[in-house]
């Protein structure tokens, strides 16, 4: 199975959107897509209030955050703790609190699924939702 680590960024998309669910759905089994525990509670804590903001069913993005949880292992803070610190290091110039994502990929030897700038430049590979599928597919 190939690697990757998902941003909090995805699985908020995958709350609010059908793509993301998708490639989840469809790549599951040749996939094992991680997210640091950090990501998770920061998504669980933003989809609230995005899904408030934009008056969207909060039962139905329930369902969805769980569906799409469903394919991902959650790496808990002892697993990618070792890598901290060079995370840290790699990291600290965009967006200190991204450490844990990058940790697990530096654990795993993995890309990064993400919406954002901030692991450009850290020596990890990352993929955005638009070409996600060509990592996914095995034509990297």
């Amino acid at each position: 199975m190939r690697p990757l680590v998902l941003d909090a960024n995805i699985l908020i998309r995958a709350v609010l959107g059908s793509r993301v669910r998708r490639i989840l759905r469809e790549h599951y089994e040749s996939t094992a897509f991680h997210l640091p525990e950090p990501a998770f509670a920061e998504a669980s804590r933003h989809i609230g209030a995005i899904v408030a903001k934009h008056g969207l069913n909060q039962e139905t993005s329930s369902r969805h955050l769980k569906a799409s949880a469903a394919f991902v292992d959650v790496v808990p803070l002892p697993d990618y703790a070792a890598y901290e610190k060079d995370a840290l290091r790699r990291v600290a110039f965009r967006d200190p609190d991204d450490w844990p994502a990058l940790a697990t990929a530096l654990l795993l030897k993995a890309p990064i699924w993400t919406e954002d700038r901030d692991f450009f430049g850290t020596g990890v590979a990352t993929w955005t939702t638009s070409n996600v599928e060509v990592y996914l597919r095995g034509e990297d």
